[in-house]
């Protein structure tokens, strides 16, 4: 028996992204005979994988009804300070994790101000957004930072059982991220906080604790995005991650995740990110303008949010 109007739309719900992602490699592979090729597909999760690093921090700020606009300040930071330690002499492994601590410190930094002084998270993420980037290009004087140890050309070149590593550490924080969402208590407080904030506080949830947490794992994420993007540069650029807020939050929008918090999966942001990175790389492929392809990523956007909204009236 096929499903009813109800069922219909519970499908479209639940599978929407997956049937549009589908949809797009379908007209694409008609369009150009090199989409589907495995060396083109590896390139694309290669291409995807710092903004997909990104998003997946910023999944755990929106489920909890934040925004981080900071996300690509606190990558070129952490990125600068990773480089200008290893190329001062300290051991490539521990330049790494102090880049790694200081993300998600940068990212509590944030949370105190959202969680205890109560000012709106795009107010000051936006701020964070400014100090950051004021902050990378005073530690490195408006200069690259390049010679960088052959670790970090590992982390962002290496290949391992035919597949790039940036994407292997991309799934990685995929699984983690979407253990700590679904399996812990810690991933169901931040969907309690997102839904229903004065409700999750009245039931013995911290909410200025799961607050922190976000932003610190948003920082985190950062942290490791810019480990990868140094390594595929061979660099850090005092301008790395210039816009890469907007991208992010454009694959958590796209992968079907609330902007109001509450709702929403890391796996579908993955699917969002991917959703973006196969239009870029299609629209490349048919050499598309890129003054185009800005036009067409912005509909999509907007054609996520009106089909969320549409799903989310009818579920009210």
């Amino acid at each position: 028996m096929s499903p009813g109007r109800g069922g219909w739309r519970e499908l479209l719900s639940r599978y929407g992204i997956v049937l549009a992602l589908g949809a797009l490699v379908l007209v694409l592979a008609l369009l150009s005979p090199s989409f589907l090729t495995p060396s083109n597909w590896l390139n694309v999760l290669r291409q995807i994988a710092v903004n997909a690093l990104l998003a997946f921090g910023m999944t755990v700020v929106i489920l909890g009804a934040g925004i981080d606009l900071s996300v690509g300040s606190i990558l070129a930071f952490t990125g600068a300070v990773a480089a200008g330690l290893s190329v001062a002499g300290w051991p490539p492994a521990l330049a790494i994790l102090v880049a790694l601590v200081l993300g998600a410190l940068i990212g509590l930094f944030n949370g105190v101000f959202v969680a205890y002084a109560r000012i709106a998270p795009f107010i000051v993420t936006l701020a964070g957004l400014t100090i950051f980037r004021g902050a990378t290009l005073v530690y490195t004087n408006g200069m690259p930072i390049t010679g960088l140890p052959d670790t970090f050309n590992v982390i962002g070149n290496a290949v391992w059982l035919g597949i790039p590593l940036p994407v292997w550490i991309t799934l990685a924080f995929l699984a983690l991220t979407h253990f700590l969402l679904r399996y812990t208590a810690l991933g169901r407080a931040i969907y309690a906080v997102g839904g229903n904030e004065e409700a999750a506080r009245l039931s013995g949830i911290s909410v200025t604790r799961i607050k922190l947490f976000q932003y610190a794992y948003s920082g985190l994420a950062c942290a490791l995005g810019a480990l990868v993007l140094n390594g595929r540069l061979n660099s850090a650029q005092p301008t790395a991650g210039v816009g890469f807020e907007l991208d992010a939050i454009a694959a958590v929008v796209v992968g079907g995740t609330s902007l109001f918090g509450g709702r929403g999966t890391v796996m579908g942001t993955f699917l969002g990110a991917l959703i973006i990175g196969v239009l870029n790389n299609g629209m490349n492929l048919l050499n598309v303008s890129a003054f185009y392809q800005q036009i067409v990523k912005g509909g999509v956007i907007l054609g996520a949010l009106l089909i969320d909204r549409l799903f989310a009236t009818r579920r009210d």
